[in-house]
């Protein structure tokens, strides 16, 4: 188990025989559970952002080492603008769908911005 001691966020893996890979499973769900907690203001779409975008399109899978960092970003953007990922999509340079299969790669993700819709009285979304 590693935990963000600032924050006490952790991230727990043990489904491995190595311990190293147990270590960097560990490491990269502690990430995504930092990307899916603290929310930072929304800011120009970064240098790795647009590296992962083309065309309205972002592309970088859940396993890769770049997601969590997307993610953070990506749900930053969503918390700035509303429950509706259009804005958020707009100022992240991919349509509202791409935005949407992104965070429903880590389904807590996406159910964070279902939360938000459900309190405002929006439909949810669907990957």
């Amino acid at each position: 188990m590693l935990e963000h001691t600032a924050s006490g966020i952790r991230g727990e893996a043990s489904e491995r025989r190595s311990q190293e890979e147990n270590r960097q499973q560990a490491l990269s769900r502690l990430r995504v559970n930092l990307a899916l907690e603290i929310r930072g203001p929304m800011s120009p779409p970064s240098p790795l952002w647009q590296k992962r975008t083309k065309s309205g399109r972002i592309t970088c899978s859940a396993t890769h080492a770049d997601f969590p960092a997307l993610l953070a970003e990506a749900l930053d953007a969503v918390a700035a603008s509303s429950p509706d990922p259009g804005p958020a999509a707009g100022h992240l340079g991919v349509s509202p769908s791409q935005l949407i299969k992104f965070l429903a790669q880590e389904h807590r993700a996406l159910e964070q911005l279902n939360v938000a819709r459900a309190k405002a009285d929006l439909h949810r979304l669907r990957p």
